[in-house]
């Protein structure tokens, strides 16, 4: 419960997978001006390295396999290098919400508590596009900083002075408002309607929106909307380290950079 007695459900992190971490990070970094606050020793189990950036008070995570036969370099693998790996909420309750999923018919795959954090991670077979998890670290509900996954002094990293925040990410599906609704099922969010007719669940931090799929492509996290002081400056940088924009974004990470101007 949060410090008024509510529940919440705060958009905090989108986790992204690299065949590599380098030089996926570096070049995260210096593109869109933000400075890595956490790389996560715990995930060398699983065979991966990691790195988190704070936008403001959500993240990005790129995870990277280090050795043959993760879960991770499968991924990558099966999505050809396009496509997110999780979107991550951190909330009141992990295993009611998880509870609630199993009703549904969307299990579990993962349910652990670490020092002050309980996590509980979707199948990526039930949730379709992505997996989804949901998280809670002791303190989160009266302040926001108390966030386990990004180490223990995060804040002192956020960077504003490029980019501000994510302001969305884009679903690719065939089926847009199917998927909408099957994730609002799981969020427990309710689906509207963009002004450009695309269904979206909306959340105080950022947006979920489901957008088309190109012909014969999988489902996905396909794109990240930032808000930037300077977009034209970010994709100066971009093609500085040989990305080239198409579309208004250009490709990082297994997704789509979209930085748009700060509303």
């Amino acid at each position: 419960m949060s410090a008024g007695g509510a529940s919440y459900l705060r958009f905090r992190q989108v986790c992204l997978v690299a065949p590599r971490l380098e030089p996926a990070a570096s070049d995260l970094s210096f593109v869109l001006g933000l400075e890595i606050c956490y790389r996560d020793p715990a995930v060398g189990k699983y065979g991966l390295e990691n790195a988190l950036w704070p936008v403001g008070d959500q993240f990005i995570e790129i995870v990277a396999p280090i050795r043959d036969g993760t879960t991770a370099g499968r991924f990558v693998e099966k999505t050809k290098g396009h496509g997110g790996y999780m979107a991550i909420f951190d909330c009141d309750d992990p295993r009611a919400r998880g509870a609630h999923c199993a009703a549904i018919g969307v299990n579990k795959i993962v349910d652990h508590d670490y020092g002050a954090y309980t996590g509980v991670q979707l199948h990526p077979r039930d949730c379709r596009a992505a997996m989804i998890e949901f998280n809670k670290t002791k303190g989160g509900d009266v302040d926001p900083a108390h966030y386990s996954p990004a180490g223990p002094d995060w804040t002192k990293h956020v960077r504003a002075d490029q980019t501000r925040r994510i302001r969305a990410i884009e679903v690719e599906t065939p089926t847009p408002l199917e998927l909408a609704a099957h994730w609002g099922k799981i969020l427990q969010r309710r689906v509207e309607a963009e002004s450009d007719g695309a269904p979206a669940l909306h959340f105080a931090e950022a947006d979920i929106r489901f957008v088309r799929a190109p012909d014969g492509a999988p489902e996905c996290i396909g794109a990240l909307v930032f808000d930037c002081v300077d977009p034209d400056a970010v994709f100066a940088r971009a093609r500085s380290r040989g990305y080239h924009a198409l579309d208004g974004a250009f490709h990082l990470a297994g997704v789509n950079m979209r930085p748009v101007a700060s509303a």
